[in-house]
């Protein structure tokens, strides 16, 4: 999976990106570790600013624990605290499981001070994060770390779960006990009856219209036969079991 069309908010996944060598730029603060960035180029034609090239990478040195320290995904070889001003290191994203927060288009693409421009961003949170604060007041709030897709960083990424992958946001469906739901997201249904989602909707689902149309006779069959059996809770403990983390704050 490489466009950023290829994933949606719910979504788990495994990413990597191979370890390159690159040098340390000024040091090691108790919250980052600034690197001269290999893969990407300044980009001179920017109306807002310039970048120098180096990126800081958040560190968890001190056990101080920030936002952006613990959404950090890439790594150093060697760790950090072994690394000072002018060494030379590798840096890259070891297997890593995440789940993703939010997905956004850029048409025409994002303006940025790197090269190439991002047409697409992916924002993920590392297995075993969700909606926190921390002490210094920072917070993850959703966001989490974006990944640009297509931006000159060679991530791997696949896709190890997507929860009712057999429907779409703005699908209508009702429940096998009668209520009808919207969905707009794993775990985004509004149920038409006004009452609390409760337990969520009950298994099987009919499906019954897809982009505010009626739904085709074989969008309807998929649906059903994708919930004939399982229930809503089992694909949230699955979706629990993966990423460790909680569906919603």
């Amino acid at each position: 999976m490489t466009d950023e069309g290829d994933f949606r908010a719910g979504d788990v996944l495994s990413v990597s990106c191979p370890f390159t060598v690159t040098g340390v730029e000024r040091g090691v603060t108790w919250d980052h570790v600034s690197v001269r960035w290999p893969w990407w180029e300044i980009d001179t034609a920017c109306e807002f600013g310039q970048w120098n090239g180096i990126v800081a990478l958040g560190v968890s040195n001190g056990g101080r624990a920030t936002a952006d320290v613990e959404a950090e995904l890439f790594r150093t070889d060697p760790p950090p605290d072994q690394l000072k001003a002018g060494d030379v290191c590798r840096v890259g994203v070891p297997p890593t499981v995440v789940h993703v927060t939010a997905v956004e288009h850029h048409d025409p693409p994002l303006e940025t001070v790197w090269l190439p421009r991002p047409t697409g961003t992916v924002t993920v949170l590392p297995r075993g994060m969700s909606y926190r604060e921390f002490p210094d007041g920072s917070h993850l709030d959703g966001s989490g770390y974006s990944i640009h897709p297509g931006d000159g960083i060679p991530f791997t990424l696949e896709l190890l779960m997507r929860p009712y992958a057999f429907l779409q946001a703005g699908d209508e469906v009702a429940d096998a006990v009668g209520r009808a739901w919207r969905f707009d997201g794993p775990w985004d249904w509004t149920a038409f009856d006004g009452e609390p989602v409760g337990a969520g909707p009950e298994w099987p689902l009919v499906l019954l219209t897809r982009a505010g149309e009626p739904c085709s006779a074989d969008d309807a069959e998929a649906v059903a036969a994708s919930t004939a059996t399982g229930s809503h809770q089992e694909t949230v403990r699955e979706w629990m079991a993966l990423t460790q983390a909680s569906p919603t704050p």
